[in-house]
């Protein structure tokens, strides 16, 4: 078929547009309430967080990611990523030098002040509760061209979080006190009600005995655990799955000891990096809470 002039002018205004429709900047709502906008899809990115970089990897975007954090550590090829410092000392300088168009990080004021400072593009992926980490994928999709992905990954969780609450409807509801951190045993760190991980207990069939506290974690004193009087007691591991306190000290702790969940033998462990890290393996953290309080269900 022969085209004339005036067809072939229409079709390359139409290319032409829809090119420089591609080139529009487009405009997201990240986690602190911030718009930003974004022309062009990423390819050099900075990772400031774990849970950000799992999701990142989770999505297929293991050779746009440049940099991550030194707690980076999952999947394994993280570990081989140059890394821009952590949350206590991060390295502004790293990150300037890998040249990203994007950085991706949690809420942590220093290191957003310098960001923008240089002017460098940022958008902050830090979800509260377990809703919000499903939207925050979908967030990181979107950002990163990657939003179908984001969808399917979206979807298979819903899925195990669908499968989960369904095993443990209607099971009684153990009290439960989780330990975040125990260097202190007499003033152990805990997780509050707004927190993703009180999410993860109700979710698993448990009531957090924290629920009221409105921090995402808080200190309880002593007093209050016993007075709360929880049927099961779980501990989050650390890096390496070393728990910040085992079984045999709280047994032989005078007030730990005497607890009733203590005296059955109802101490139980959970992976931290499953359950505190609010990014695609927290439905992992999910199941593993839900089998500790519900193993029957399970069977």
């Amino acid at each position: 078929m022969r085209l004339t002039r005036g067809l072939i002018f229409v079709l390359l205004a139409g290319l032409v547009a829809g090119l420089v429709a591609g080139c529009q900047p487009r405009s997201y709502t990240d986690d602190a309430g911030r718009t930003v906008e974004i022309g062009t899809v990423p390819h050099r990115i900075v990772s400031f967080g774990p849970s950000i970089t799992e999701t990142l990897f989770a999505l297929g975007l293991d050779d746009s990611i440049v940099g991550v954090t030194d707690f980076c550590d999952y999947p394994e090829a993280a570990r081989d990523k140059a890394k821009v410092g952590n949350s206590f000392v991060p390295s502004i300088e790293k990150v300037v030098e890998l040249e990203p168009d994007l950085v991706l990080t949690v809420e942590h004021e220093q290191f957003i002040r310098e960001l923008e400072a240089l002017d460098i593009t940022y958008v902050v992926l830090d979800p509260e509760d377990l809703d919000s980490i499903l939207d925050t994928i979908l967030l990181a999709g979107e950002v990163t061209g990657r939003a179908k992905e984001a969808k399917r990954l979206v979807d298979e969780m819903e899925s195990v979080i669908r499968d989960i609450t369904n095993r443990v409807e209607g099971a009684a509801r153990p009290r439960v006190f989780f330990m975040v951190d125990a260097t202190n045993p007499n003033m152990p760190w805990t997780t509050g009600g707004q927190s993703f991980i009180h999410d993860v207990i109700t979710m698993a069939g448990g009531q957090n005995i924290a629920s009221r506290v409105t921090d995402d974690y808080a200190q309880l004193s002593i007093e209050e655990i016993v007075s709360a009087d929880p049927d099961v007691i779980i501990v989050q591991t650390m890096a390496g799955g070393v728990p910040t306190v085992s079984a045999e000290v709280l047994e032989k702790h005078p007030v730990w000891g005497e607890m009733s969940a203590v005296r059955a033998g109802d101490v139980y462990f959970a992976n931290g990096d499953l359950v505190s890290r609010p990014g695609p393996r927290i439905v992992q953290g999910l199941e593993e809470v839900a089998r500790i309080l519900h193993p029957e269900a399970f069977d």
